[in-house]
C-alpha cells in the first residue's frame, strides 16, 4: 500500500471474540479474518487498540461495572488481551479505560488530523466512538464494514447507517475496497 493511511484496529480481544463471553460480538471471527487481511497491507501504519477496565471506575462507569462487575480485571488480564491471531499482528497497540479510542496515546502515534481506516468490535460501542470522535476532530475515516462485528447484526447495521450520515468525513467500504 503506498498510501499514508492509518489501520486502527479496534479492541479485537478476548473479551469480545471468546464464544462464552457475555461482551461477544457474534461476527467476531469474521472481523477479525479481515483486520488479519487489511494489516499485512499496512505495514507500520498499524495500530491496535484494547479496552480495559480502569482501577478505580468513577463517574457513570460506577453503574456500569456494578451491572458487570465480572470485567473489573486488571488490564493484564487473560479477558482484555488480544486474541491469538491478532495478537501475532500487532505490534503497536493502545490501551484505553474508554470505549473510545480517540484519545492523546492513538493520537501520538496516527497524528493530529490523519486518514483512518477503522475496523473492529464492537462497531455500535467503541468503533462508532472512536469514528466519530475522530472525524468530528478532522481526521478523515474510512470504516470497513465487513471487519467490524457489533453486539448484534442489526446493531451493527444500525451503527454503520448512523456513520454514514458523516459523510465525506466519515466512509464505509468493504476489506477488497480497501485493498483493492
Amino acid at each position: 500500500m503506498t498510501d499514508r493511511r492509518w489501520l486502527v484496529a479496534i479492541d479485537l480481544q478476548r473479551v469480545f471474540g471468546d464464544p462464552t463471553s457475555t461482551w461477544r460480538a457474534p461476527r467476531y471471527a469474521a472481523a477479525a479474518a479481515n483486520v488479519a487481511r487489511l494489516t499485512p497491507a499496512f505495514g507500520e501504519r498499524a495500530v491496535f487498540t484494547r479496552f480495559v477496565a480502569p482501577a478505580t471506575p468513577t463517574g457513570a462507569w460506577v453503574p456500569y461495572y456494578s451491572e458487570f462487575p465480572w470485567a473489573l480485571e486488571p488490564a493484564d488480564s487473560r479477558l482484555y488481551e488480544l486474541t491469538d491471531d491478532i495478537a501475532a499482528l500487532a505490534t503497536r497497540t493502545v490501551v484505553a479505560t474508554t470505549f473510545g479510542k480517540w484519545n492523546d496515546d492513538l493520537r501520538r502515534v496516527v497524528g493530529e488530523q490523519p486518514s483512518l481506516v477503522v475496523a473492529g468490535v464492537a462497531t455500535d460501542c467503541c468503533v462508532i466512538s472512536t469514528v466519530l470522535a475522530a472525524a468530528d476532530a478532522g481526521a478523515s475515516v474510512t470504516v470497513v464494514t465487513d471487519a467490524c462485528a457489533g453486539s448484534t447484526d442489526d446493531n451493527h447495521q444500525k451503527a454503520l447507517d448512523v456513520m454514514s450520515l458523516y459523510a465525506p468525513l466519515v466512509t464505509l467500504a468493504t476489506t477488497d475496497e480497501v485493498l483493492g
